[in-house]
Order: structure tokens, then sequence, then C-alpha cells
């Protein structure tokens, strides 16, 4: 096996994982504002949403980093992250100075949740949990 075989599953998984890890942790650390932002879009229960969302991210975002679970991890956080797009960042709906900033916001979402799919179909190659020789690919 070639070295971009061997460990590019594992850069791409720690890429993609990054601002899952991040954005979690932040909504730990900012709980209340994260809850008023959920809030000002009109959702209900945004106590439990930003819960929902912490565990989505962070513990996706590590499951995906560890290949543990991995294709289970990226298909929440593929639908977790192509449902953010469209309530959060709904550029067709926002004022015209507004618009440019939420577009970018959402092709980054949808772009987030094409390479999430890829680790659905493919798994975490064999630097992995997953991988690790157990007589299954994760």
């Amino acid at each position: 096996m070639n070295a971009m075989n061997r460990f590019g599953p594992l850069v791409g998984r720690l890429l993609i994982a990054a601002i899952f890890v991040f954005s979690g942790f932040g909504k730990i650390t900012g709980f209340e504002g994260t809850v008023g932002y959920i809030a000002s879009k009109g959702l209900p229960l945004p106590q439990l949403g930003a819960v929902a969302a912490i565990i989505v991210e962070l513990g996706g975002g590590i499951l995906l980093i560890l290949g543990w679970k991995t294709r289970w991890a990226a298909a929440a956080m593929m639908l977790f992250t192509l449902a953010a797009a469209v309530i959060f960042h709904n550029f067709w709906a926002v004022p015209a100075d507004m618009a440019q900033n939420q577009m970018i916001h959402f092709m980054k979402n949808i772009c987030m949740a094409g390479g999430l799919l890829y680790v659905v179909i493919f798994g975490s190659g064999p630097l992995s949990v997953d991988g690790s020789g157990h007589g299954r690919r994760g």
C-alpha cells in the first residue's frame, strides 16, 4: 500500500473533523450565545438543539478523528451540516447586504457534506479504529 492510500484518509478525516471539533467546543464555551442564536431562528427547544449540536459536532468530530464508527458519525454529521445550511445560512431570505456572506457559509456546508458523504461511502481508511485489521472496513 502506498503512502497516499495509507495516510490520505487519515489526513482527510483530520481536516474535515477540525471545523466540527472547534465549533463544538466553541458551543460549549459560548453555550448561552449558541442557545440565543438557535432561538433567533425560531427553532423550538433551543437548549436541547445546542446540546444536540455539541454532541454531533464535538462527538462526531472526535469519532471521525479516531476512525471509530466512522460511517455512522459521518452520516450524522452530513445530515446535521445540510440542515444547518438550510436553517442558518438561508442566503435567499436575508437582506441583500448579508446574502453573499450567507451564500459562502451555505456553500461551505454543502462542500463539507460532500466530504462527509465520501467518508460514508468509502469508510475511514487503514489508519483508524474501524480499519485496524479486524476483518472489516469502517
